[in-house]
């Protein structure tokens, strides 16, 4: 079927103002979060309803023609990036919270939904616990195909810990219902399979969340040391003390610096490192905990610790870590951003490897991570008008990663593996690991239709054809292979 047929079918499925083809339209779409990659789709679509995306899936089904969803495009690994020759299926317009049910703790929303609105629509008395720095941009249905989590994720846990239901439409075009509202539905766990899928599995058109009490008490301080292994030590032993922070996040200086900007919170100008640690639950637990967590930090090296004496200091103290991102525009012309996970005994080591990587590459990183579980975000700082520094850049993230997997850690925690990761899953999984995710891949999409090209570090069985993408410059070196 020719491309104007194509055209005439969406616009038929979602109108014609919805449907975009000219090229200066659509450069609005080349990249997510992840600008190191950009490709022009054929078509980019905005429908309206879960109906609209069914005859749009349905219409490229028929056209045999690949499609990826996109949210908010705050994604950092590329897993929203187009396919060249296929549709951008673009679902900012369904923004509906449709349900909220606090007798049961539930709320159900479409796919375009803001992380912080769903919070904001069951507050004060309810809170929804993950939260990633974007939240006020990124969309429920980007976090759930990224499984994203964010600062409170290591007392409280990830998308996949609140996702109970999913309306699904998949790849043929046909609508499923996975898991509900229920707290443990019979059969296989699906909705849990498809959190996390990166948009390779369908695309969920309504979703079905958890929500949960917000705490009587909430109380943060942030800890000033004179290096980032310094800091790493405290953390080790608030956990090995059975402190739960609702939220244990680390910066070091560079970000500090990069903030302080931004946010303007006054730390030390010396601090090499700053620990925000925020407890939450019943006041009297609090209460005692509160000063042993203080305690802790003094015995770790602690130079100073300030306590947030009331809500106001708590929302800058958080403004400072959540600034961080883009806050580092104000100290580097461009960033790296990457996302990996280690040991939190490991901390030390893998920092002080990521310096030595720095120096060797002439570049600075800043690191900014969450703490408890061990997820760092390395930025890798660099100016793209230096001629090859931006390949040095990536060639640097990518080498901090393999450092982060060769300790025993995870290529991503949270931002996902879309195309910019995808080398790397060798380095984690088998061959046999491997053939099954792609088997249940293809159980969902045999065709190789739903965002080809990404997650798996190849085509492999259903047909799947990697979309144009340039060659990654460590896949050019051979540097992957020689992990």
């Amino acid at each position: 079927m020719s491309e104007r047929s194509l055209v005439k079918a969406l616009q038929t499925a979602c109108g014609e103002q919805h449907v975009l083809t000219a090229h200066h339209a659509l450069r609005a779409y080349e990249s997510d979060g992840l600008l190191q990659y950009a490709v022009v789709p054929r078509a980019a679509v905005l429908p309206g309803s879960a109906e609209e995306v069914v005859a749009v899936v349905r219409a490229c089904r028929e056209h045999g023609v690949p499609w990826v969803a996109r949210g908010s495009g705050s994604g950092l690994s590329g897993g929203a990036l187009p396919i060249a020759e296929g549709v951008l299926i673009v679902l900012s317009r369904l923004r509906r919270i449709v349900e909220v049910d606090l007798a049961n703790q539930r709320v159900v929303c479409e796919p375009g939904v803001t992380n912080v609105a769903i919070s904001a629509a069951v507050g004060p008395t309810h809170f929804y616990p993950p939260d990633p720095s974007s939240q006020i941009v990124c969309s429920i249905g980007g976090n759930v195909a990224e499984n994203s989590g964010g600062a409170h994720c290591f007392k409280y846990g990830f998308t996949t810990n609140y996702v109970c239901g999913l309306e699904v439409v998949l790849p043929d075009g046909s609508v499923a219902q996975l898991g509900g509202k229920e707290a443990d539905l019979p059969g296989y766990d699906l909705h849990g399979v498809f959190v996390g899928s990166e948009g390779t599995l369908g695309i969920a058109t309504r979703i079905t969340l958890r929500v949960v009490p917000t705490p009587e008490s909430v109380r943060t301080l942030v800890a000033f040391f004179a290096t980032p292994a310094q800091a790493g030590l405290a953390v080790s032993e608030i956990v090995a003390a059975g402190v739960v922070p609702g939220a244990i996040e680390m910066m070091d200086r560079l970000s500090i610096d990069a903030s302080e900007q931004m946010a303007g919170a006054g730390w030390p100008s010396d601090a090499g490192a700053a620990l925000l640690v925020e407890l939450d639950g019943p006041a009297a637990e609090i209460a005692e905990r509160f000063d042993e967590l203080s305690a802790i930090c003094a015995v770790a090296g602690s130079s100073e610790v300030r306590v947030a004496r009331d809500a106001a200091e708590r929302d800058v103290f958080w403004r400072m870590r959540k600034a961080a991102f883009p806050a580092m525009g104000r100290i580097s012309p461009h960033y790296y951003v990457q996302d990996s996970v280690i040991p939190r005994t490991r901390l030390a080591e893998v920092l002080e490897r990521i310096d030595a990587l720095a120096r060797d590459a002439g570049l600075r990183v800043a690191n900014v991570f969450h703490a408890g579980d061990g997820n760092l975000h390395p930025l890798v700082c660099y100016d793209g008008h230096v001629p090859g520094e931006a390949e040095r850049a990536e060639e640097l993230a990518g080498e901090i990663v393999l450092a982060c997997v060769r300790a025993g850690g995870s290529i991503t925690g949270e931002h996902g593996v879309g195309v910019d990761k995808k080398r790397y899953m060798p380095r984690m999984f088998g061959e046999p690991d491997l053939a099954a995710f792609q088997k249940l891949r293809c159980a969902f999409d045999p065709a190789g239709l739903a965002n080809p090209g990404k997650v798996m570090p190849a085509p492999r069985l259903c047909g799947e054809v990697p979309g144009p993408y340039r060659r990654h410059p460590l896949e050019q070196a051979g540097l992957a292979e020689r992990m």
